[in-house]
């Protein structure tokens, strides 16, 4: 299932880069932002605007995704992880099909020791 207007949904051609790796139900994405190359989301295939929609088989199946996205990102010598979904407008979602955000961190950032919130906050 997916949503004709969907940038995420695959079927719809309209991703501005390519998967870096495709799953059983998930595909990852890079970062197409030059300044953050120690990123990437896991995105699923089936079309779900929010995490809360996705099934118990899907749940089961991030974990392999997690670790291929780990496993792609380990080359840049990471000391720390974050991750996070961005659930509605309100919390920041502006593609409404659910990805999960991995952002490799590093010793000696300004946000490094302190957690999510510290990399959304304003200075």
């Amino acid at each position: 299932m997916h949503d004709p207007q969907c940038r995420f949904c695959l079927a719809n051609s309209l991703l501005i880069d390519t998967p870096i790796a495709k799953l059983s139900r998930f595909y990852l994405l890079g970062s197409i932002d030059p300044s953050r190359p120690a990123q990437a989301m896991v995105v699923p295939f089936r079309h779900v605007a929010t995490p809360f929609e996705l099934t118990a088989d899907e749940w089961a199946d991030l974990g392999a995704a997690l670790d291929a996205a780990r496993s792609r990102l380990e080359p840049f010598g990471p000391s720390g992880w974050t991750l996070g979904w961005n659930v509605g407008a309100t919390a920041g979602q502006e593609v409404f099909h659910a990805h999960l955000h991995v952002i490799a961190r590093f010793e000696g950032e300004v946000t490094s020791g302190r957690g999510i919130h510290a990399l959304f906050r304003q200075a």
